[in-house]
């Protein structure tokens, strides 16, 4: 099968790179349209608190602790082929997601899930590094590929509302199938295979220390998020620590290693993780509390709230098209810079939201975040795989998508236990004397606790309520401001040595042997 190699990509990879966007579109949907599906799914399948829980983050945790993995067996066994294994495999566990009988067997699906997940993202990234040689050309496709996933938590609401207005609830699952179907018929022709020679034998004792430095970590966060400091979380994390230093030492003794941490030498490399990481924080962040913004405090059913992030993902999408574009007349630290300072206006915004009416300010200060999100996703992750050999392309992946997610959930924890903290702090002296303890505490917990006790409360408690959740999401958006303009000012000076996009050399790391196109 004939390639491109030197030169510009042609038709045929433009037509892969539609082909590998289905399935960051699917991951991004299914971010979002499981919150719908959860009462529904509730009700059927009756689920304790734990399996709840469970059911909702069971994918999270498998598809951030195997992202490392899969992007390097991808540069050993062939990108395109674990594509197409991964995509089968998600396709099929879907179904038995859909079908699940049970809340144990929806959680094992959703733990499958998140390993099949995590074959698809760092493979589909890897592949257009290859596919596009061209500079120019790699950052506009890159580009393209990071608004698929926002296209995808857009829709999410919006289809998974449709489809429950028809279907029932596993019928979302089943989203999955036609897309691994057109996948698997379409990449054979569209998509030349890639891999690494002489890439070594696959090192398990590297796969499991990197499981056992991500999942703890990853738990640590969601517990933090959930239940704040505490003991259990601190040792999670501590053992997460430890773990990935024993990781580290072995890679660095590793012939062949799972990641090559001389990656971490080239500044470019470093400095676009550090980029990506911090500035999905605060997307994280706002993106949660919009959304219960939307619901319960304006009111809005799911679908209409997914309707109204509809016009924040439409300036993602343009700042992640456009910004390469710009990068090739301007540099790629300064335009990240400038969409930065955009995104703390509109975290500004967001912080004078009131608690009634303020649907249009969040969507334009929404819409700001975005910009800045589309920017450091297009041009932090073409930096980040153009920094690494072409050989070590899924490795480099694989460690951007790890980031990202890790700033998402550290976004969730972080500025989520900080709104929730200034809820509490205001609503404890508000719950009238006499209220019964259960509802109390439901209603001092959070927002949505208050809501599903509004009728056992005195009129007009509930917008006390609202006042307070609003008042708590003001405050972390304008934490959220601070850091971000900080990060604007370090994108521009740490990615100062970072020319415009196809003008001269890549800044790659040392050079290796090519790799073997078939």
């Amino acid at each position: 099968m004939s390639t491109t190699t030197a030169g510009r990509a042609g038709a045929r990879e433009w037509g892969g790179l539609a082909v590998l966007s289905l399935p960051t579109v699917l991951l991004g949907l299914d971010v979002t349209v499981l919150y719908l599906t959860l009462p529904s799914l509730a009700e059927d399948l009756r689920p304790s608190g734990t399996q709840e829980l469970w059911i909702m983050d069971a994918y999270g945790f498998l598809i951030a602790g195997f992202l490392l993995t899969m992007g390097t067996l991808g540069d050993r066994i062939g990108r395109r082929r674990l594509l197409m294994i991964g995509a089968a495999a998600f396709g099929i566990v879907s179904v038995l997601a859909a079908y699940s009988t049970s809340a144990d067997m929806l959680i094992a699906a959703r733990a499958a899930l998140g390993v099949a997940g995590a074959t698809l993202m760092p493979s589909t990234l890897a592949l257009i590094s290859n596919m596009f040689a061209d500079q120019r050309q790699r950052s506009l496709a890159i580009g393209v590929w990071a608004t698929s996933f926002a296209l995808g938590m857009a829709l999410g609401p919006v289809v998974g509302g449709a489809m429950l207005n028809h279907f029932w609830w596993g019928s979302v699952f089943l989203l999955a199938v036609p897309v691994a179907i057109v996948l698997l018929v379409a990449a054979p022709l569209l998509i030349p295979e890639y891999s690494a020679p002489r890439s070594g034998r696959f090192d398990l004792i590297s796969v499991t220390l990197s499981l056992l430095a991500v999942l703890p970590v990853v738990y640590a966060v969601k517990r933090f998020a959930k239940d704040g400091l505490d003991l259990p979380m601190l040792l999670a994390a501590l053992v997460g620590v430890v773990f990935a230093v024993l990781f580290v030492r072995r890679q660095d003794r590793l012939e062949s290693p799972l990641l090559d941490v001389r990656l971490f030498g080239n500044r470019t490399f470093s400095a676009a993780l550090s980029v990506l990481l911090v500035g999905l924080v605060g997307v994280g962040g706002s993106m949660l509390l919009i959304t219960q913004q939307l619901q319960f405090v304006e009111g809005l059913a799911p679908v209409e709230a997914g309707l109204w992030m509809g016009p924040p993902a439409l300036m993602m999408f343009l700042a992640a098209i456009g910004s390469p574009l710009v990068a090739r007349r301007v540099p790629p630290g300064l335009v990240v810079a400038a969409t930065l300072v955009l995104s703390t206006v509109g975290y500004g915004l967001l912080a004078l939201v009131g608690p009634s009416g303020g649907i249009a300010l969040m969507v334009v200060g929404f819409g700001l975040v975005y910009l800045g999100l589309g920017a450091i996703a297009a041009l932090g992750t073409d930096l980040v795989v153009g920094a690494a050999p072409p050989e070590k392309a899924g490795s480099a992946s694989a460690m951007s998508e790890t980031v990202q997610e890790l700033g998402l959930a550290l976004g969730v924890a972080i500025l989520g236990s900080l709104a929730t903290a200034v809820y509490r702090s205001r609503i404890d002296d508000q719950i009238p004397v006499g209220t019964p303890s259960d509802v109390a505490d439901a209603a001092g917990d959070s927002l949505a606790g208050a809501v599903a006790s509004a009728q056992q409360l005195p009129a007009g408690w509930l917008d006390l309520a609202k006042e307070a959740a609003t008042s708590g999401m003001n405050t972390a958006m304008l934490v959220a401001a601070a850091c971000t303009v900080v990060l604007a000012v370090l994108s521009a000076v740490v990615l100062r040595h970072v020319g415009v996009i196809g003008d001269g050399p890549e800044p790659a790391a040392e050079s290796l042997p090519a790799e073997s196109q078939v």
